[in-house]
């Protein structure tokens, strides 16, 4: 009996049959408050019409239609709606299918670009699991361990993380003046800014922990940077398209991309990716260097269209932002009656609940007890954090104040039955 991968573990016990908002529902007709999105996937919810409709029109017409063979029309307009939102001067876009290969896409342009060779990471950051991108990835040895050598040129810098550094007794501040010090101390010992290609980095570290950054470490990086002409990639994969309360995560912090990554949002489900930046920059780029058979596919276009539409005419972006203060302020004051809860992160509808022991050590025992717990209860929720030891939630951009109350509800009823 061929059966799938062993080590494909269910992170809940749920076997859906059809989904709808931000509710699943199995055959057993038992109905779930999804609240991790498929991982941040399935931002106008599950099957949301205007989405359907436009994917179900264009199966109907063209499937697929590799985009280095023809051109199709829904190509043309997804490129042309996502210029109405990306940043000022990201005018060329290189489309894939996911955020690996938006990540591996990025590198390949900037060393093209640069005719250098190193890359500088952040601790906690994830990128993705292919090789290279796995090289850049720090947020967990699990997703890079086992099939070394890694990719070569990748050197690893601090990110301001007040999860980690509060047991050194520092403040952001601390914590911010220490991360730029040590990327100077890098630049100086281990990466010359003349061999260094890129600075990567995510606007809100997501496996690491929805742990937000600040405005002055990116003001910090663009400045290095600038001066030392290294080209700032923003990894917007999972931060993007309103996910944070604003469009980009990056526009919290007054952050400005060279090249910019995007996927998982963009189109409610289908896969699609890419990468955004200057046609200067872009052009850098050696011939050959892009392409793929599946990206952009027709459909994933035509979905992604339709939720950029849904995205701007259901005012998600400011759904976000309402219903994330919401549910953080909810998730705080629940957290204030267990000890076992050391904070809560995050920004817009990416919030996690970070638990800790009586020592204030990271606790990813308890959390993934909790995670468990909260599914049995109805509630779907995922974990993440560099020790496992937060819980994070990351309902569709469509969530109600309702719904947040019923979430809250039965995380109040989780965390009272397990802690």
């Amino acid at each position: 009996m061929v059966q799938l991968s062993p080590l494909l573990k269910q992170a809940t016990p749920v076997v859906a049959s059809r989904g709808e908002g931000v509710y699943l529902y199995d055959d057993a007709g038992g109905k779930h408050l999804d609240f991790t999105a498929g991982i941040g996937v399935t931002s106008t919810g599950h099957c949301h019409p205007k989405v359907v409709e436009a994917a179900q029109r264009q199966v109907g017409s063209l499937i697929h239609g590799q985009y280095t063979t023809i051109m199709h029309k829904p190509l043309l307009e997804l490129t042309e709606k996502l210029g109405e939102v990306l940043p000022a001067g990201l005018d060329s876009l290189f489309f894939a299918n996911s955020g690996s290969e938006a990540a591996e896409a990025a590198l390949r342009l900037a060393r093209q670009a640069t005719g250098r060779p190193n890359i500088v990471v952040f601790q906690g950051g994830f990128h993705g699991r292919t090789v290279a991108a796995a090289s850049l990835t720090t947020s967990g040895t699990k997703f890079r361990t086992g099939f070394s050598p890694l990719m070569g040129g990748v050197v690893v810098a601090p990110f301001p993380n007040p999860a980690h550094y509060r047991s050194y007794g520092w403040d952001e501040d601390q914590a911010t003046d220490f991360a730029l010090r040590e990327l100077d101390l890098v630049l100086q010992t281990q990466s010359n800014p003349a061999d260094t290609a890129a600075f990567f980095v995510e606007p809100v570290l997501g496996e690491g922990g929805y742990i937000p950054g600040n405005e002055r470490f990116f003001a910090g990086l663009r400045e290095r940077a600038d001066a030392h002409d290294i080209v700032l990639v923003v990894d917007e994969v999972q931060t993007g398209f309103g996910r944070t309360g604003k469009y980009w995560g990056q526009e919290h912090f007054g952050l400005t991309p060279d090249i910019q990554m995007f996927a998982k949002g963009i189109a409610s489900g289908f896969p699609i990716s890419g990468i955004a930046a200057s046609e200067e920059l872009m052009s850098k780029a050696w011939p050959g260097s892009q392409g793929g058979t599946y990206g952009a596919n027709a459909v994933a276009c035509a979905a992604a269209a339709a939720t950029l539409e849904v995205i701007e005419e259901e005012g998600l972006v400011a759904n976000a932002a309402a219903r994330g203060e919401q549910l953080k302020a909810g998730l705080q004051a629940i957290g204030e009656k267990y000890p076992q809860v050391a904070d809560v992160h995050g920004l817009g509808l990416m919030v996690s609940v970070e638990f800790a022991d009586a020592n204030g050590n990271p606790d990813g025992t308890t959390a993934a007890a909790v995670h468990q717990a909260a599914a049995e209860n109805g509630l779907l929720l995922l974990t993440n954090g560099m020790y496992g030891q937060m819980v994070r939630f990351i309902p569709a951009l469509v969530v109600t104040q309702e719904q947040v109350d019923e979430a809250l509800g039965l995380w109040e009823k989780t965390l009272s039955q397990t802690l």
